[in-house]
């Protein structure tokens, strides 16, 4: 009995000295924040894209509205918003434009925050005010839209500020002068 304790001690010794897996415990410690580290760029990378690809097609959408050669409805604005941004998944129904003039005494619009859709209550009516404008007129449009994080429960998708319904809003804003009125 004693040369199998002593054995087994031996063996246990001599496995108290071998180095093999000692790089495996640093790499299981760090490997959750290289894994919320990827993540959250990943999240990082497609909100970005997501912003670049609004703000770039409201801003083309906007130049035809400055320039007059825009005649469409609300809808029609939008759907060319739309069209132009090509990654916004749902666009129609996640994107709310809202085109108002400013006035230069109040800049009351300046004030309130953006429009966006309630997708807890899809029933009420968003009261999107889409107005042209006249001649020489400061015009304001902000683009809002909605999106749930890829993964919502670690890293950025975490830390986002959202609504109620877990989604994120992403808001493009933009300001033109109006055309003069031929004549004036």
């Amino acid at each position: 009995m004693a040369t199998l304790m002593s054995r087994l001690k031996l063996r246990f010794a001599r496995a108290a000295r071998e180095e093999d897996g000692a790089a495996t415990i640093p790499f299981l410690l760090f490997l959750p924040f290289f894994m919320m580290l990827v993540i959250s760029s990943l999240e990082m990378g497609v909100l970005m894209l997501r912003h670049v690809m609004l703000e770039r097609s409201l801003d083309l959408s906007v130049r035809d509205l400055r320039l007059g050669t825009f005649t469409g409805t609300y809808t029609d604005f939008k759907r060319l918003i739309c069209n132009r941004a090509g990654i916004i998944p749902n666009c129609m129904t996640t994107v709310v434009i809202e085109l108002r003039p400013v006035s230069t005494v109040t800049w009351a619009p300046l004030s309130s925050g953006a429009i966006c859709v309630d997708r807890a209550n899809p029933l009420v009516p968003l009261g999107n005010p889409f107005e042209k404008g006249a001649g020489d007129e400061l015009m304001l449009v902000r683009a809002c839209a909605k999106f749930d994080p890829i993964v919502p429960t670690t890293g950025m998708g975490f830390q986002l500020p959202k609504d109620n319904t877990g989604a994120y809003a992403l808001i493009s804003t933009t300001a033109f002068v109006n055309e003069p009125e031929p004549g004036t």
